[in-house]
């Protein structure tokens, strides 16, 4: 079974590196962009076979590790 997890920045906390994406851009002739969020995405394989069980799972893992939860928000996709 696959995860995909989806972490960015939460709202109102600055991102410096989208900022800085979105000044290269407008260097690069992209105009109209008016801002930019970069974020991580991380694909895991799991062993597991239950989707909720999955779920838990990953979910304990962005509250322990990969996720750093004061500044940041994930989103888990279980396929």
């Amino acid at each position: 079974m696959k995860a995909r997890v989806t972490i960015m920045l939460k709202d109102g906390v600055l991102d410096p590196q989208g900022e800085a994406i979105r000044h290269a851009l407008g260097g690069l002739g992209h105009t109209g962009v008016a801002g930019v969020r970069q974020g991580k995405l991380i694909e895991l394989e799991l062993a597991a076979t239950d989707p909720e069980a999955a779920k838990a799972q990953v979910t304990r893992m962005c509250e322990g590790l990969l996720a750093n939860t004061v500044i940041e928000k994930y989103s888990i996709e279980i396929a």
